[in-house]
């Protein structure tokens, strides 16, 4: 691989003044329903929009608005920004920014294209995909393949800062958004099949100077852990709680990276954010929990200590990444209202807990072909309390390193991967994306190389058996029961991630490239329209001059679509998936194009 010369020092360009709190910002901009002002429609990751024009009763009149062309025939995943007239559109890698004005007709106002080594694309896992960009103080941020941070001036794309947050020469690449919370920016780092550390990073606002960094694994001093304060299931996690999980120095390339999605409570004034798979996929090289990969971290922004944890998977042998999105949301559990924290784990287990203390209340099965484990332990009492109970005959460690376990449901990419869920305050109700698929699973022993795959597993991936025959469903979730509500079969594996409104419409995307409509209640569906290509990205929706829009990009890959997006066809490609998925190219080819639905006038 070529040589990287990339600076970890931050670049000053031209400097830029902050105010005190992007908070202000972020809240201000995200109160306003008529724009889409974050990722994840707010702080919370709801995925939710007060804007009811299109309702259940007319969906069906949808027509195609306008369309945009990116330029680019990868996966994309995330959504465009709107803040005011503008809408900011992004790419998978080269990861180009569009600024379109809405006021003219989606003139574009500027361009910004990354100089970017293409070595990168050979280093990262799962497609060239790009989770999208964020907004605070007038100001986008850019977290680019290569790790490269940029703020760009929303009104010129004029680079304000740049700062290179990790090195792809050893893996370390970025594929997801980043949340600017009070006068910070966090950032994750991608890269666990290449054993990089986890990590998550706060730069300044101000001038992109590093405030603090967390990492997954590792020192105490070095996680930014208090042995005695940070918690799990609610007792001190104690002095070198990872240290003592793992085998020697395996932490140091033991994974946990951060790829995934990044909420914030400002009252309780903490973050959020899950931590992803163990490194290597052979489990018998890294005997111990591996803490704390696979876990979900509740941290201070202003100083990055954590308060809380608690690990999904100990001692993972599947690849169930552990970053899945953390929706905030409050109800009533035993009489008392509570605030609370969703997590659909890539494990096929639906977690519920209380997001201030880490207390877990929920945990049950959100597909019921899950047969890997019987279930978490909920009995506080017990000594296992909290942990999967593991299936002796779907571990892959059992008969040694290189005997295929077959049949281990769900596969590596979960039950859902990071396509983000949706919630509706209206109906109480989770709306969940997933996969319905399985897999046959061999380890094998593997050394670790910077810069090189450091995986050590063969997977082929097959819908669940004994179903409907497909391998996705697009689900509702009670989060306090613990139940389906209903559930709606696909062909593939939902990809997208999902949009909750007040008119009482839910909209997800299908790898087909279907955008859909349904009841909230019901899930009866009330409208669908094929675009050019499957659809991977995040469904979102704005108002502009009274007029309600809901748009999707569609542009098929990601790790689900790998064989399309890289001209994969070896069936064991693309970490598996490219065999359990090679019927997708009978019904969607490349592209990448972002589609804009509105009603008649």
């Amino acid at each position: 691989m070529k040589r990287w010369s990339l600076s970890v020092a931050a670049t000053l360009l031209v400097g830029v003044a902050a105010p005190a709190l992007a908070n202000d910002s972020v809240l201000t901009e995200t109160g306003n329903a008529k724009q889409w002002a974050i990722q994840t429609g707010d702080y919370a990751n709801t995925r939710y929009s007060e804007l009811d024009q299109i309702n259940k009763d007319n969906v069906g009149d949808l027509q195609v608005a306008w369309t945009f062309s990116t330029g680019v025939l990868r996966g994309h995943e995330g959504s465009p920004l709107v803040i005011g007239d503008m809408m900011y559109v992004h790419t998978p890698f080269p990861n180009t920014v569009y600024a379109l004005d809405l006021a003219q007709d989606g003139r574009i106002v500027w361009k910004y294209h990354p100089q970017q080594d293409p070595n990168v694309i050979g280093v990262m896992c799962c497609d060239t995909v790009y989770r999208g960009l964020a907004y605070a103080d007038g100001l986008l941020f850019l977290h680019q393949a290569d790790t490269t941070l940029v703020a760009l001036d929303a009104k010129t794309g004029e680079v304000k800062w740049s700062v290179v947050n990790g090195d792809p020469a050893k893996g370390e690449t970025n594929t997801t958004t980043v949340l600017p919370v009070k006068d910070k920016v966090i950032v994750g780092i991608s890269g666990g099949e290449f054993g990089v550390r986890g990590s998550v990073t706060a730069y300044n606002i101000a001038d992109g100077s590093l405030a603090w960094r967390a990492y997954s694994t590792g020192p105490d001093e070095e996680m930014l852990v208090d042995p005695e304060k940070t918690t799990h299931l609610g007792k001190p996690i104690g002095k070198d709680s990872s240290l003592n999980s793992w085998e020697g120095d395996q932490w140091t390339i033991g994974g946990g990276t951060t790829w995934g999605w990044y909420s914030y409570d400002p009252d309780l004034d903490l973050i959020y954010y899950g931590t992803g798979n163990p490194s290597t996929w052979n489990p018998s090289q890294r005997p111990g929990d591996n803490r704390w990969s696979m876990t979900i971290m509740a941290r201070d922004p202003d100083d990055g200590m954590a308060k809380w944890f608690y690990q999904m998977t100990p001692h993972d042998e599947w690849d169930f990444d552990g970053v899945n999105e953390n929706v905030l949301f409050e109800a009533e559990i035993d009489g008392t209202e509570r605030k609370l924290l969703f997590h659909p784990d890539r494990n096929g287990i639906a977690y519920t807990l209380d997001r201030e203390t880490g207390e877990l209340l929920v945990a049950e099965k959100y597909d019921p072909a899950v047969n890997w484990t019987t279930g978490v332990d909920m009995d506080p009492n017990s000594e296992t309390f909290g942990r999967p109970q593991v299936v002796a005959q779907y571990s892959t460690e059992q008969n040694g390193e290189d005997v295929n376990t077959t049949g281990i449901c769900p596969a590596a990419l979960g039950t859902k991967d990071q396509q983000p869920s949706a919630y509706s305050p209206k109906t109480g109700l989770m709306y969940v994306p997933t996969n319905h698929v399985c897999m046959d699973y061999e380890p094998f022993r593997v050394s670790y190389t910077a810069g090189q795959p450091y995986v050590g597993a063969t997977l082929s991936m097959f819908p669940a058996p004994n179903s409907h025959g497909g391998m996705g469903n697009f689900i509702a979730w009670d989060p306090v029961a613990g139940e389906i509500k209903w559930s709606l079969p696909e062909q593939f594996s939902v990809w997208s991630g999902a949009l909750a409104t007040a008119g009482d419409v839910v909209f997800y995307g299908t790898l087909e490239g279907y955008l859909k409509a349904v009841d909230a209640a019901t899930g009866n569906e009330l409208y669908k329209f094929k675009t050019p290509s499957g659809v991977i990205g995040n469904v979102f929706t704005y108002e502009r001059e009274g007029k309600q829009y809901v748009g999707v990009l569609s542009g098929v890959g990601g790790w689900a679509g790998i064989g399309l997006a890289a001209g994969l066809t070896n069936a064991t490609d693309g970490l598996g998936a490219v065999g359990g998925y090679a019927a997708l190219a009978d019904y969607t080819a490349l592209g990448g194009q972002l589609t804009v639905f509105a009603l008649p006038n």
